[in-house]
């Protein structure tokens, strides 16, 4: 009688995925995240994704002075088995710019992911992991579309409420709704 080989996933911790990259295993130019123990390759990004980043940084930047800090493509510490590095985060102001220790989820003000190529793996896989660990609010900006998705509301089984706007609608972050932002503005 043969033995049957299972293959077993060997789950990663974010402690561990910090020091593969401390380390040298994970280059510094390898576009990979961790969710839920698993490291995911993410796609390049492309000439649209790039500007549309750009300009929400400086958008936003502008827009938030000193009531919120904006990080593009860095890591959030949303638990110990996962660390993905959204688009764009507003963030709570800490005085030493979180360099002790990534932002948690409760720091987070808006999150935003850019989807050219992404859009299904934003959709399926990443946003139920924001709303599972209670991110307030979670835009996915469409390339293709030309428009956002505004998530809202964070449960366990997803989003509560989902908002779309697009072309000459105008779209504020909850926690700072004065700063205002017209989609349309992105792909002038």
């Amino acid at each position: 009688m043969s033995v049957v080989f299972t293959p077993q996933r060997r789950r990663l911790s974010a402690d561990q995925f910090e020091q593969m990259g401390r380390t040298g295993i994970l280059g510094p130019d390898e576009r990979v995240e961790l969710l839920d123990g698993e490291m995911i390759e993410m796609p390049p990004i492309g000439s649209r994704h790039a500007a549309a980043v750009c300009f929400l940084s400086r958008h936003f930047t502008l827009g938030v002075g000193t009531a919120a800090l904006v990080r593009t493509q860095n890591p959030l510490r949303l638990a110990d088995d996962s660390e993905p590095q959204p688009d764009l985060m507003l963030i709570r102001p800490k005085a030493d710019y979180y360099r002790s220790a990534h932002p948690r989820p409760a720091d987070v003000l808006l999150l935003i992911e850019v989807a050219d190529t992404t859009l299904r793996f934003d959709r399926e896989i990443k946003l139920p992991l924001y709303a599972r660990h209670d991110v307030s609010e979670v835009w996915i900006l469409d390339l293709d579309a030309e428009r956002f998705e505004v998530y809202r509301e964070p449960a366990a089984g997803g989003y509560r409420r989902k908002l779309e706007r697009q072309g000459v609608e105008t779209i504020a972050p909850l926690a700072l709704p004065t700063v205002m932002l017209e989609v349309r503005a992105i792909f002038a």
